[in-house]
């Protein structure tokens, strides 16, 4: 790092500096969760499918990691306030677009280029913080809280997003971001000096095509996830066709990276086999993470709660995200065995998947929740930060670009997986229970047709007329199944998640060498990005 002169003015005192880097980066945050904040709302106002706000997320994400590697380039060309100048004019404009369109693709071209954009701006902003923090107790606090900020940032987004939506059509959301970058921004370019982080390096052989391939690859591998079940897999010839191309592009860019002379992913990571190990603990965290998703799926669908109070059930989540983070730092400071963190962290989350298997019903009160969902953030809490720095610290510190880079990319097919499977159980698993519970029906199954009757009577004493009664009466009858059906699917997916949790725990347990890994916070700093 170039020391010419201090990074911000004098006169700026180090609250000012902390909370103006903070009010910057939220709405970066905030941004890639917009989509998710409130899917149908989005779904109703473009006239899209669920998939298709799905995908403007995971095309967001797919930018954000295919750029990571060649962001660094760009970050030691430019002065650090041009660079971050044109990250939040980039970011401005793209919001505007966004707002204004009703087309599909333009809004996914532009979320690609927001995903960019953020890439640049996030990066600038994690790399200011940990010029602040020099000691390595304080780099392991400050990576604790900023990722389990990236935890709370769903219930937040949606606790945010809620009223909005609630009064305004939803392209509003963009504007409200647009007006939510400009405080920071103007603050930050006050209080900042024109300095450089790095020496600057001309941007002569930028590798542009690898950039082109990755981001190619990682959007086809979104789409097959986001849109297989919908088309039922390899039945669709589009879907066939791009798992061809992931496979011919997937090829093409590691002969490509190992050809290079200075590759942007170096595939020299994979030797190191506690590498491996952190890379695959971050995937299946993701996958574990993303289950959550049907517990507010719960919420909305079967117990008829609206976004805002589902943001109030999340925030005791986010409860236990800050205890844990507490916990896990400390546990960090102090050398704890990280396998002993890890077998800790996840038998959080067994707990309270195995719990909620049997809290799912048609009625139940929220404060039942509250406990297994702090359980939850305690879990998540505990691993996020550990499973990342482990992973980075067992490579040499030359790799630790290409580590972050290649753990970016598990990050996003965790992620991009686990909307797969929920879309498996919401789509293909969910159908069968109904057509189980529509086969029982029709053969007169007793306690159907006493269920139909009650409907049918308790309407009548309402007045409806007897025709109309029945009508209703099947209506209703139909509306249960899809609960029951709805119940059962999340009881089998978290069954599912439990034993995926009881086999991780279990191979955590039986591999003795991950302690060998000594945790080195001073080496190249994790990607920031990891949403």
């Amino acid at each position: 790092m170039i020391a010419v002169k201090p990074v911000f003015k004098s006169w700026a005192p180090e609250w000012l500096i902390r909370g103006t880097i903070f009010i910057v980066i939220l709405p970066c945050l905030l941004l890639f969760g917009l989509s998710t904040a409130n899917p149908a709302a989005a779904a109703g106002y473009y006239g899209i499918e669920p998939a298709d706000v799905q995908y403007s997320m995971i095309i967001f994400y797919a930018a954000v990691a295919s750029f990571f590697a060649l962001e660094r380039r760009f970050f030691v060309y430019l002065a650090t306030k041009e660079y971050f100048l044109v990250g939040i004019i980039l970011q401005i404009v793209t919001s505007y677009i966004c707002y204004n369109t009703h087309n599909l693709h333009t809004l996914f071209i532009f979320r690609f280029i927001q995903g960019m954009a953020n890439c640049g701006t996030t990066s600038i902003c994690i790399t200011l913080i940990f010029t602040r923090l020099q000691s390595e107790r304080a780099r392991e606090i400050g990576y604790s809280i900023f990722y389990g900020m990236l935890l709370c940032i769903s219930p937040i987004s949606i606790l945010l997003t809620a009223p909005v939506v609630d009064a305004y059509d939803y392209n509003f959301l963009y504007k409200g971001i647009i007006f939510c970058y400009i405080p920071g921004a103007i603050l930050l370019l006050s209080i900042m000096n024109t300095v450089r982080l790095n020496r600057k390096i001309p941007l002569y052989q930028v590798d542009w095509a690898s950039f082109v391939i990755y981001a190619l690859m990682l959007c086809f591998i979104g789409y097959v996830l986001a849109y297989g079940q919908q088309y039922y897999w390899l039945e669709d010839k589009r879907i066939v066709s791009s798992c061809w191309a992931i496979f011919g592009l997937l090829i093409i860019h590691v002969f490509r990276q190992l050809k290079l002379k200075r590759p942007s992913q170096d595939m020299e990571v994979f030797k190191y086999r506690n590498y491996i190990i952190g890379v695959f603990l971050i995937f299946v965290l993701y996958i574990v993470r993303g289950a959550l998703n049907i517990t507010n799926l719960y919420f909305a669908t079967v117990l008829g709660m609206d976004p805002i109070h589902i943001a109030y059930m999340m925030m005791v989540n986010i409860i236990g995200i800050g205890i844990s983070v507490l916990i896990s730092s400390r546990l960090l400071i102090l050398k704890r065995p990280m396998r002993l963190i890890w077998i800790y962290g996840f038998g959080l989350l067994l707990v309270f998947h195995a719990w909620m298997i049997f809290l799912f019903n048609t009625q139940a009160d929220a404060s039942t929740f509250v406990i297994p969902l702090i359980i939850q953030g305690m879990g998540a809490g505990m691993l996020m930060t550990p499973v990342i720095v482990f992973a980075v610290s067992s490579v040499p510190e030359r790799l630790g670009g290409t580590a972050s880079a290649v753990g970016v990319f598990f990050r996003f097919i965790g992620f991009c997986s686990s909307i797969a499977l929920i879309n498996f159980y919401q789509l293909y698993n969910k159908t069968n229970h109904i057509n189980r519970f529509q086969e029982r029906i029709s053969s007169l199954n007793p306690v159907a047709l006493e269920k139909l009757e009650i409907y049918k009577r308790g309407l009548m004493a309402k007045g409806v007329p007897s025709g109309q009664a029945v009508k209703i009466a099947n209506g209703l009858l139909s509306r249960s199944i899809e609960i029951q059906a709805q119940l059962r699917s999340a009881v089998d997916y978290y069954k599912f998640i439990s034993c995926l949790l009881v086999a991780v725990i279990l191979i955590i347990a039986l591999i003795p060498y991950i302690n060998r890994t000594i945790v080195n916070l001073r080496t190249k700093q994790p990607a920031p990005i990891t949403y």
